[in-house]
């Protein structure tokens, strides 16, 4: 007889420290976020209950990498450490050659640097915020050619990272081949929603910029949550292992720049990853300028070896499973409310559509921001804006308006638990039953690069 019994997945590890959380009066969480600008990046980390403001550098490391930080060999050159990172990357990733850097951001610039000249064209499935500033600093110029479907909350298509090739083939004629120095492809697209990119898109993207010689340049910060989608979703792969899936997604493009901060489990730490030796050898020259050592681009020994470890246990079945999992179960919960949120569910967080959320406000008055600031009032939760804030403005100074305005509920790795998704779900729920008397903002103050870290805003 047929069990109908669920089957729950569970955390594949046990606690044995706590951090004591701080609990808030709403009159306290009132004068934070005013003094904060009604900016969550802005509050102090002391103020906040749950953090949901990112995923990078937010994880809890294991008893492997606590151990292994105790051996860090912090030899100014040469160290151990570097050589066992070393080894790991080629290992699990595939990839040739390492250059560490301190954060992924540290990669992007020496990435740009060497690959992008004035007027280049940078195509990718979606930006991101440092990697297109990165690449405009250089003098390029980043252009959308992710899927349409990735800018719709609604749609369930379960690949929307992929890549429209009709668009990618569109800018190849009218620049030429030579004017594009690679193609960036992230992995589980952060502003789309953590949403993966199909191994048949990507075998179709190499055997195109194969033919028109444009190298693949991968945006692998998060390739492990790709990987377990395609694992649950993509046919022919059901049966294989993470790890497996992951070293064949890599082995499709030619390098990649990774903030280990996400998937590899670290507090700090990147690297540059790639195949080519002159690209390499640029690379190792321009790191020491802006990083460090070519064996230690800005990390201490024991941040390296805590990576090399992370690494090898963000590529476990069981871990990702459940990492995966726990966001899934928020963003079910959401939804048995009428939450609004980004369809299907993605790898690092739940994105709550603040444009269905709050229809009343335009997008000139933030409606993502205000709600992030709506639901740390309520309970102390942080979260952030992932919209017009986040992107910014063009050359010519005029505001881009991104189709998606989203706020963005990102889930560190193991570190909350089932109940805290369960506290989380019921905040935003109590924000939606009283959504229709909340008003926007309006900015205050905007810095000149990268305006959601430290704009400032007020009450309309």
């Amino acid at each position: 007889m047929k069990s109908f019994i669920k089957k729950s997945w569970a955390e594949p590890y046990k606690m044995k420290m706590v951090e004591l959380l701080k609990m808030t009066t709403p009159q306290q969480r009132k004068k934070a976020l005013a003094e904060a600008g009604y900016n969550t990046f802005l509050l102090r980390s002391e103020d906040v209950y749950i953090d949901l403001l990112t995923d990078s550098g937010t994880s809890a490391m294991s008893d492997q990498q606590w151990a292994g930080m105790m051996m860090g060999d912090e030899a100014y050159a040469g160290s151990r450490n570097f050589y066992h990172l070393e080894e790991v990357v080629k290992d699990i990733y595939g990839y040739k050659y390492l250059i560490p850097t301190h954060q992924g951001r540290g990669a992007e610039n020496i990435l740009s640097k060497i690959l992008i000249k004035k007027g280049d064209i940078i195509p990718g499935n979606m930006y991101f915020t440092t990697t297109r500033l990165h690449q405009e600093l250089a003098g390029g110029k980043f252009e959308d050619i992710i899927i349409d479907e990735a800018h719709d909350p609604e749609n369930e298509f379960p690949f929307k990272g992929n890549v429209d090739l009709s668009k990618l083939e569109k800018l190849v004629k009218k620049y030429g081949s030579k004017k594009i120095p690679y193609v960036s492809i992230a992995t589980s697209v952060n502003m789309a929603g953590g949403q993966p990119i199909s191994i048949k898109n990507l075998k179709e993207l190499r055997a195109f910029t194969k033919k028109h010689g444009i190298p693949i340049i991968h945006d692998m910060t998060r390739v492990a949550e790709n990987a377990h989608f395609i694992q649950q979703k993509e046919t022919g792969y059901h049966d294989k292992p993470i790890r497996e899936i992951v070293k064949e997604i890599c082995s499709l493009t030619d390098g990649a720049t990774m903030s280990a901060k996400k998937d590899a489990l670290v507090n700090i730490g990147g690297f540059l990853a790639v195949n080519d030796w002159n690209v390499f050898e640029e690379a190792r020259n321009l790191v020491v300028v802006y990083e460090g050592l070519h064996t230690y681009g800005g990390l201490a020994g024991r941040d390296m070896e805590a990576m090399a470890i992370g690494i090898g246990e963000s590529v476990s079945d069981n871990h990702i499973h459940a990492r995966v999992g726990q966001v899934i179960y928020l963003g079910e919960k959401m939804m048995e409310y009428g939450v609004p949120i980004v369809k299907p569910i993605g790898g690092h967080g739940i994105f709550v559509d603040a444009k269905k959320f709050l229809p009343h406000i335009s997008q000139d008055n933030f409606p993502a921001q205000t709600l992030a600031a709506e639901v740390y009032l309520d309970s102390g939760v942080r979260t952030m804006e992932r919209g017009i804030v986040s992107a910014g403005r063009k050359a010519n100074g005029e505001n881009y308006y991104p189709k998606l305005e989203l706020v963005r509920f990102t889930i560190p790795r193991r570190v909350y638990t089932q109940a805290h998704m369960d506290v989380i779900a019921e905040s935003t729920a109590r924000v939606f039953e009283h959504r229709h008397k909340i008003k926007g903002l309006k900015m205050i103050y905007e810095p000149k690069y990268l305006r959601f870290f430290q704009a400032r805003f007020e009450k309309i």
